[in-house]
């Protein structure tokens, strides 16, 4: 029995630019060290949502598609990763711990603060989201965190210029 979805021509899966790690592998195995201690002390679900929404931020599809499979696997909802890119107009979704990882991930990623450290235009964390997030997290914890928001965004960069093909990950692949 046939049914339409079957009958569905996608586009082409295009191939990636690059496979950088082949190329460099030793930075290859240093980005996965530094990802392995940077979660350290962070909870399994909140560091996916940080990846996530980082993830959605750079239009990293590669990272996208893992982080969204990691998270179902550490138990997080669909509803709540499909609202986290509406997390504004959503925050009844996510706890307030939760609420001000996702503004500091945004804030880090984009630098959406001012010219200077007191007003606004664009280049710095904003000083109210960095206390919004030192509220909920202890220094260890906000070091970690901010750590794994640097992390993801540095493998978005590698997935984003090298067009990582998305779609083909399993959870905990390269663990």
């Amino acid at each position: 029995m046939s049914t339409a979805q079957e009958n569905v021509e996608y586009a082409a899966e295009e191939a990636p630019r690059l496979e950088w790690a082949e190329h460099a592998p030793d930075v290859y195995k240093a980005m996965i060290r530094l990802d392995s201690v940077a979660k350290r002390g962070l909870d399994p679900k909140l560091y996916e949502l940080v990846k996530i929404r980082a993830s959605q931020l750079n239009h990293c599809a590669f990272c996208l598609d893992m982080h969204t499979k990691d998270a179902l696997a550490a138990g997080e909802s669909v509803e709540r990763i499909v609202q986290l890119s509406a997390w504004q107009e959503s925050r009844h979704f996510y706890t307030e711990k939760e609420l001000a990882a996702i503004e500091l991930t945004e804030a880090v990623t984009v630098l959406t603060g001012g010219t200077s450290q007191t007003t606004s235009g664009g280049g710095f964390v904003p000083d109210e989201v960095y206390a919004k997030a030192a509220k909920h997290f202890d220094e260890a914890e906000l070091s970690q965190l901010v750590a794994a928001i640097a992390v993801i965004n540095a493998w978005n960069r590698f997935g984003v210029t090298f067009r990582k093909t998305p779609g083909h990950y399993q959870p905990g692949q390269y663990r």
